[in-house]
């Protein structure tokens, strides 16, 4: 993985370790380990020897059934033949990952991962209050006029992209 200037990871690299899980942005084991320059084997030996530190709402198994999405999704050539369906970390078992990894890269990677959080939290909220300042002034100016009531309807659909069509892989004709 190529590496900034400052010599952290960039963001958007982050970003795509990123998932949404069980309504909780996280972070897998075996994409943690790679951030952090370790074996996926010695992450999860230092989680099992210090497990008070992750309760169930910092760190859990994923089900068979989210490993089989996420290979679907994924495809299977990257998760290769796990045995066990990983572990996801939320913000706060990544925070403390640190604390057992006891290495200056883990302190530096978990600061990089935690701007993103942080990136990603302020984008969403921007993302509310832009939504909630077009509801108002849609409320304001549409039923005065036929042309703001189109531009409102545009900007709706922006914000609210509706599911994109399925397209078929393989040959058509």
């Amino acid at each position: 993985m190529k590496k900034s200037e400052t010599g952290l990871m960039p963001q958007e690299a982050i970003e795509g370790k990123i998932l949404l899980i069980r309504g909780k942005k996280v972070m897998l084991d075996r994409d943690l380990a790679m951030l952090y320059g370790v074996e996926t084997k010695y992450l999860k030996q230092q989680v099992k020897r210090n497990i008070e530190r992750f309760p169930d709402d910092f760190m859990y198994r994923l089900t068979k059934k989210e490993l089989e999405d996420l290979i679907f999704h994924f495809g299977t050539s990257s998760w290769g033949g796990t045995r066990k369906p990983p572990r996801a970390f939320t913000e706060h078992g990544i925070l403390m990952l640190s604390s057992v990894l006891n290495s200056k890269k883990a302190v530096h990677v978990n600061i990089q991962i935690m701007r993103t959080f942080v990136k990603l939290r302020e984008m969403l909220s921007t993302h509310i209050e832009l939504k909630r300042k077009i509801e108002e002034l849609e409320r304001k100016y549409s039923k005065h006029d036929k042309h703001f009531q189109i531009i409102f309807k545009t900007i709706q659909k922006m914000l609210n992209p509706t599911e994109k069509p399925k397209t078929k892989i393989g040959f058509g004709k």
